[in-house]
């Protein structure tokens, strides 16, 4: 009798320290951690391109729709195009001041600023779409215009290439080099300043107004990219003569620049996203314009009875003498341009011979 009290007590015992056991164990449970809520971030695009102008406008808005989906909203970035909230040679300053936090454009459109920026968007008998990508990405180039953008308070990265480009639309065949003096052609940048020194009237015009300058006679030729954006211009309307190769521009990169405060102010992860984006909007568009030019150009000869020429040598071999006199002297007339010519200019001679070996050896290997 006394051993069954015993137990009793005992079994009654332990289930009390149990259950006070059971008790503090619940009360030291940890509760669920709290959902932390992301900042997130809504950035204007101001382009230079006409709003969703094939290839160059659709890069920008498929840029913007990289970073959008990449980040999960976290960073919205909305394309307005040019003339939209500013003119489309101005996107340059409005980035710079604030008014918008990314642009979409070329560098050579701002070479009033700084002659250096023209480096990195094309060079007449420069580097091509590939060799470019080598030089941003591996040669050095992206930390030059890095510091030189820094300057105007942005960032820049790769966004785009077009690959070697038309030469261009004349309203009259070019027979000679005295064909081309007095010529009023639209071209920027520094193949611009070569037909200047030719003898040639260069000047830049946004891609809203060549259409209506040719037409109207303000202007009697342009380049503008090639085969796939020329056919949706419709520069076969107002002249006949299509001219290769596009000597002014073998390669001719597009940019995405960011204000520097708006892109200091993202965290590390949304950084990652934009560089990421533009190098994935860089590769696409590359692919578009080398996957589209060949039916383009078939379609604007064969359907338009455009008339494709090529530059006669004498031509060529002149306007790449008086190349290398231009670039020269506008890297000898500014310290940053100097500084990006030297590097510019070293990687061009070390990266050509291997591209002539393997990349034209090639093609005349298939063309056989």
């Amino acid at each position: 009798m006394q051993r069954r009290k015993f137990i009793t007590a005992g079994l009654l015992a332990g289930s009390a320290v149990l259950a006070t056991a059971c008790g503090k164990k619940e009360e030291k449970k940890p509760e669920a951690p709290a959902v932390q809520t992301k900042k997130s971030y809504e950035w204007r695009m101001v382009t230079t391109w006409p709003k969703n102008f094939p290839g160059l406008g659709t890069g920008a808005n498929k840029l913007a729709q990289y970073i959008t989906d990449a980040s999960e909203g976290r960073l919205k970035v909305t394309v307005y195009g040019g003339g939209e909230v500013v003119p489309p040679l101005e996107s340059f300053d409005a980035v710079s001041k604030g008014t918008a936090e990314m642009g979409h454009g070329a560098a050579y459109y701002w070479k009033g600023k700084s002659p250096a920026t023209q480096f990195f968007a094309a060079v007449p008998f420069g580097l091509n779409a590939q060799e470019t990508n080598a030089w941003i990405y591996s040669g050095g180039g992206q930390k030059l215009w890095d510091d030189l953008y820094a300057q105007f308070n942005l960032k820049p990265f790769l966004a785009g290439n077009t690959g070697v480009q038309m030469g261009g639309w004349f309203n009259r065949e070019i027979n000679s080099l005295d064909d081309m003096n007095g010529l009023k052609i639209r071209m920027p940048g520094l193949g611009g300043d070569v037909l200047t020194a030719i003898g040639a009237v260069a000047n830049t015009l946004p891609g809203g107004e060549i259409f209506t300058s040719l037409q109207s006679g303000a202007i009697d030729a342009t380049e503008w990219v090639g085969p796939y954006n020329d056919l949706a211009f419709g520069f076969y309307k107002v002249a006949k003569f299509y001219y290769y190769p596009g000597w002014h521009e073998p390669g001719t990169a597009l940019e995405a620049f960011v204000n520097k405060q708006a892109y200091d102010a993202l965290p590390a992860d949304l950084q990652q996203i934009v560089t990421v984006a533009c190098q994935a909007a860089n590769n696409d568009m590359l692919a578009e314009f080398t996957a589209k030019n060949g039916d383009a150009l078939a379609t604007l000869v064969n359907e338009h009875n455009v008339q494709l020429k090529r530059f006669p040598d004498e031509v060529l071999k002149k306007l790449s003498t008086v190349s290398e006199e231009v670039v020269s002297d506008v890297a000898s007339g500014d310290a940053d341009a100097k500084k990006v010519y030297e590097n510019f200019s070293a990687f061009r001679s070390k990266v050509s011979k291997w591209t002539t070996l393997s990349e034209v050896g090639f093609s005349e290997a298939r063309d056989l």
